[in-house]
């Protein structure tokens, strides 16, 4: 299918990076702290750690819909959970699913510093037996998807039932480096692609890939009557 028009955007100089964390963003020394600690204690895995800007966003985003109710599939060392907790309404909290005892214990020193440890509710088991073990009913404002990626299209089949109309789920590296339009991608591109044809034609929703990060998609759960 042509393109409708040329592509539009812009490479992420450090410079300009620069200046983008300094629109809006005043210095976090908790986050900052963590993200170091991050890259010292697990360096091989620190990748896997949201990006400062990214963080800004999911903060936003949940300030956005008035997220009272928000699950987090993935938590690492707990930066993007601490910034989801800081933009939850008032007598909200964050439900958030590892599997790592290692990897979370660097989180829980930081939520308490930053304030926002009693808003979260850490569940170390596999994320799907957390998430089938959750209300059936729509009770979910927000879910943020980031974690193994062969486990992307059961984590959203057990999620969008569980959003409320106009929830929002959130899903991180979609676009997995450009390796998802890999002729032969490997097994974690291969799996990214699989689960985006998936949410692409769930009538249950309206999605958007944001080419942010490592690529956002943004779905909205339709009311019934938008189906």
């Amino acid at each position: 299918m042509p393109l409708a028009s040329a592509p539009k955007s812009v490479v992420l100089t450090p410079e300009l990076r620069a200046y983008l964390l300094a629109q809006g963003m005043g210095p976090d020394d908790v986050l900052d702290d963590l993200a170091r600690l991050t890259r010292e204690r697990f360096p091989e895995q620190a990748h896997m750690q949201v990006v400062p800007e990214q963080g800004s966003v999911l903060t936003f985003l949940a300030r956005l819909v008035g997220a009272r109710n928000v699950v987090e599939v993935g938590t690492f060392t707990g930066y993007s959970t601490l910034c989801l907790a800081r933009g939850l309404t008032h007598g909200g909290r964050v439900i958030t699913c590892d599997v790592s005892p290692e990897w979370t214990a660097l989180a829980r020193p930081s939520w308490s510093r930053a304030g926002v440890s009693h808003l979260i509710d850490l569940r170390l088991a596999p994320a799907l037996e957390t998430l089938r073990a959750l209300p059936s009913r729509e009770h979910v404002d927000l879910a943020f998807i980031d974690a193994d990626k062969p486990g992307y299209i059961g984590y959203w089949e057990e999620l969008i039932p569980r959003m409320v109309p106009g929830g929002l789920i959130i899903v991180d590296n979609v676009l997995f480096s450009g390796e998802v339009v890999d002729q032969y991608p490997a097994e974690k591109p291969a799996a990214v692609r699989a689960f985006n044809a998936h949410a692409a034609v769930d009538p249950r929703v309206e999605l958007v890939i944001v080419p942010f990060a490592d690529g956002l998609t943004l779905a909205r759960k339709l009311p019934p009557s938008a189906r």
